[in-house]
């Protein structure tokens, strides 16, 4: 998520009451791992956006064991 300013170390800070929606970055469960990316949402479907272009768009499918687990709303950098 480096496009995000996400670096490695940082720590994030998570509110699970907030309602996930487009364009807000998420903490997802897919598939058995956790993932921080940006939702895209629309009629057609959900896909998990990165921010770093060395990793690919991911469809949301049926068959996707996924949870949207939070929503970041701060960043805490480490110096």
């Amino acid at each position: 998520m480096i496009g995000a300013g996400l670096d490695d170390n940082d720590l994030l800070v998570i509110d699970r009451s907030l309602e996930p929606a487009h364009n807000r970055i998420a903490v997802c469960f897919l598939d058995g791992e956790f993932t921080v990316k940006r939702l895209k949402v629309d009629k057609y479907g959900v896909w998990l956006q990165p921010e770093n272009p060395d990793y690919p768009i991911i469809k949301i499918t049926e068959e996707n064991d996924f949870v949207i687990w939070g929503i970041v709303t701060s960043v805490i950098k480490k110096v």
